[in-house]
C-alpha cells in the first residue's frame, strides 16, 4: 500500500512538472505585435493590408481596423520583418521587428511624417495634389448643384410660357430667382475649381444656359464666349452663342458664329443654318433668312420647319408683289410653290 502511494505521488510530481513545461513553452511561443498605421494625411488608415514575416519564411497576413489598428498573436519569439505596401506606393514599406511575448513595442507608422522625413519634395507634391483634388471635389458639387438647378428653371420656364395672365408675373419671378442660384452655383464652381481645370469650358455653358432661360441675352453671350475660349472646337457652344447673338439683335455676329458651328460640325450644319434662319425671320429680316435656309433644306430636306419658314421668308421678297394698274400681281420666286409643297408633305398638320 505504502509503495502504491509513492507511486501515485511520484506520477503526479512528474504530471505537474510536465505540465510545467509546457505551459512555460506555450507561454514563451504567445508573442504579439500590435501598432496602428496613418495615412499621408495623419489619418487612421483602415481596412489597409499587412503582414509579418518571421526569419523562418512564416507569413502571417491581417488588415488594419477603421481606426487604423492592427494586432498579430500567437507569434513564436524571434526576428520578424512587417511589411506594408499603401496604394500609392510602389515598393512595400518593411520594418524588422523583435517579438518577445507581449513586451514588444507597439509599431506605430505615420506615412505622414515617414514621407515628410525621408522625401519633402514628394510630400510638397502629395500636399498639392491633395489641394487639388479638394477643389476637384467641390468643384463637381458645385456642378451638380447648378445642374439641378437649372432643370429646375428649364420647368418654370415651361410653366411661365402656359402660366395665366395673372400669374405669368409671380412664373417669370420664378425663373429669375431659379437662373440666379444656378448661375451663383456654377460661379462658385469656377471659383473651387483647379486652375487651368479642363472641365471649365462646362461651367461658362451652362451658365449661359442658365441665363438664357431667363432671357438675359447680354449675360448670355458673355457667358457663351467664355465656353468658347474655354473650349473652341465645340461647334455647339457656338450655335448657343449664335442664339444669343441672335436675340441681342447681333445678326452680323450671330452669322459669324453660326458658320462656325456649321464648320466645326458638319453633320449637324442643317441645324446652325436653320437657327440662324429663325433668328432672322424673328426679328423681320425674312429676305436675308432665304439664304442659311436654303442652306438648311439642303442638308436636311425631312425638316417642314425649314421649308416652311424657307418659302414664308421667299413670299417677303419685294420682288414678289407687283402693281399693274389698280391691281397688285404676285410673282412668287422660283421654288417658293416647291417649299410650301415640301413643308406640306412633311408635316400634313402642320404641327411642327
Amino acid at each position: 500500500m505504502l509503495k502504491f502511494m509513492k507511486a501515485c505521488a511520484l506520477a503526479a510530481t512528474l504530471t505537474l512538472g510536465l505540465l510545467g513545461c509546457l505551459a512555460t513553452r506555450t507561454a514563451a511561443q504567445e508573442g504579439k505585435l500590435s501598432g496602428t498605421i496613418s495615412d499621408f494625411d495623419g489619418n487612421p488608415w483602415a481596412n489597409l493590408p499587412v503582414k509579418i514575416k518571421s526569419d523562418q519564411g512564416t507569413v502571417t497576413e491581417a488588415k488594419t481596423g477603421p481606426d487604423g489598428k492592427f494586432s498579430f498573436t500567437g507569434l513564436r519569439n524571434g526576428k520578424y520583418t512587417f511589411s506594408v505596401q499603401p496604394p500609392q506606393m510602389a515598393q512595400p514599406f518593411d520594418v524588422p521587428v523583435q517579438v518577445s511575448g507581449d513586451s514588444a513595442p507597439p509599431l506605430n507608422l505615420n506615412f505622414k511624417e515617414i514621407l515628410e522625413k525621408q522625401n519633402p519634395e514628394a510630400a510638397a507634391k502629395y500636399r498639392q495634389q491633395q489641394q487639388e483634388q479638394k477643389k476637384f471635389q467641390g468643384m463637381k458639387e458645385q456642378f451638380a448643384k447648378g445642374v439641378a438647378l437649372l432643370d429646375q428653371e428649364r420647368t418654370a420656364s415651361a410653366d411661365a410660357k402656359k402660366a395665366p395672365a395673372d400669374q405669368r408675373d409671380a412664373a417669370k419671378a420664378k425663373v429669375t430667382d431659379l437662373s440666379n442660384q444656378a448661375v451663383a452655383a456654377f460661379q462658385d464652381g469656377l471659383k473651387a475649381a483647379p486652375e487651368k481645370d479642363p472641365n471649365i469650358h462646362l461651367f461658362w455653358a451652362r451658365m449661359g444656359e442658365a441665363y438664357d432661360l431667363a432671357g438675359r441675352n447680354d449675360e448670355a453671350v458673355n457667358a457663351y464666349q467664355q465656353a468658347v475660349a474655354a473650349k473652341p472646337d465645340n461647334a455647339s457652344y457656338y450655335n448657343n452663342l449664335g442664339n444669343a447673338l441672335a436675340r441681342s439683335g447681333k445678326i452680323d455676329d450671330a452669322k459669324a458664329a453660326y458658320t462656325k458651328s456649321a464648320e466645326l460640325d458638319p453633320q449637324n450644319a442643317a441645324m446652325a443654318w436653320r437657327n440662324f434662319g429663325i433668328s432672322l425671320y424673328s426679328v423681320d429680316r425674312k429676305v436675308e433668312a432665304v439664304e442659311p435656309l436654303k442652306k438648311a433644306t439642303e442638308l436636311d430636306p425631312k425638316n417642314a420647319q425649314a421649308w416652311y419658314l424657307l418659302a414664308t421668308c421667299m413670299m417677303s421678297d419685294p420682288s414678289v408683289f407687283k402693281t399693274s394698274g389698280d391691281k397688285i400681281e404676285v410673282h412668287p420666286l422660283p421654288g417658293t410653290v416647291e417649299a410650301y409643297q415640301k413643308a406640306i408633305d412633311l408635316d400634313p398638320t402642320g404641327s411642327r
